[in-house]
């Protein structure tokens, strides 16, 4: 994975803003506003409920968890583990006590795992933090971390409005109209982070995840200036080659028209403004 150094004195220092920096697989660090928003955190080494075995991380965060500017607010997708990590979210609370917002029925977990600062929001609700609006946006996955849990807790994207800047996060979702509708009712944005890997084999994976082509046709749906592809080559989690993804958003970009400056493939702890 192609990655560049970060001691993350720039994003502590808040000169970069509104800014991006990709950590790997769906965690983002979004400064926007003077507030630092992280989407989806995990810093462990597997994507699995246990240290031994299930998807391992196959390259090394982009930013290391000690170099992290002061936490606000965490936004979470849903509950699959490589999204929500015990770990990860544990060690944020003891260290930044931020905002943690997530999808309905998941704020049990959170309390039962000794989390409190945690609110809930269904689909649509807004919940505002020093000026800045997050929104819970509809997303079409499923929700599950045990055999018995199928669903009990809801699965989202979400929208961060600022004064100037409009950011969305999908999360996991197959394609569908819920694009449009966010576009019309939150749009236009300016950046746009969408999942482009874990897509083969098409029969099980259409429904739940957006392939290349999809996220390129999500990002116009969304009316956004810019698209970032993100969730590729950090866990090997389905069929397609692990450097396949951005290829094929880079080739759908430019078949539409989009220049490499609305398109974005960002280095492993790579840092833009935005």
């Amino acid at each position: 994975m192609p990655r560049v150094a970060n001691d993350g004195e720039v994003l502590r220092a808040g000169t970069a803003n509104p800014s991006v920096t990709w950590v790997g697989h769906a965690t983002l660090l979004v400064q926007i506003d003077g507030i630092n928003v992280l989407t989806d955190p995990h810093w462990a080494d597997r994507a699995s409920p246990v240290s031994w075995a299930g998807p391992k991380r196959l390259t090394p965060p982009g930013l290391a968890f000690d170099d992290l500017p002061r936490i606000d607010v965490v936004v979470i997708s849903h509950d699959h583990y490589d999204h929500l990590n015990l770990q990860t979210v544990t060690r944020l609370a003891a260290a930044h006590d931020p905002l943690f917002l997530v999808p309905l029925g998941l704020g049990g977990w959170f309390a039962d795992n000794g989390l409190h600062r945690v609110e809930e929001l269904d689909w649509w609700q807004t919940r505002e933090y020093r000026g800045v609006r997050f929104v819970c946006v509809p997303a079409q996955h499923f929700g599950q971390r045990t055999p018995w849990d199928a669903n009990r807790h809801l699965w989202s994207s979400w929208a961060v409005i600022g004064a100037r800047q409009r950011f969305y996060f999908s999360g996991d979702t197959g394609y569908f109209a819920g694009f449009r509708e966010a576009g019309e009712r939150l749009g236009p944005f300016d950046l746009s982070a969408i999942a482009i890997g874990a897509y083969r084999p098409a029969a099980i994976m259409r429904f739940v995840h957006t392939t290349p082509e999809e996220a390129v046709q999500a990002s116009q749906d969304l009316q956004s200036r810019v698209l970032l592809g993100i969730h590729w080559g950090t866990f090997d989690l389905a069929e397609e080659p692990l450097d396949e993804p951005p290829r094929r958003m880079l080739a759908e970009a430019a078949r539409r028209g989009i220049g490499p400056e609305r398109a974005w493939i960002l280095k492993v702890g790579e840092t833009r403004r935005w």
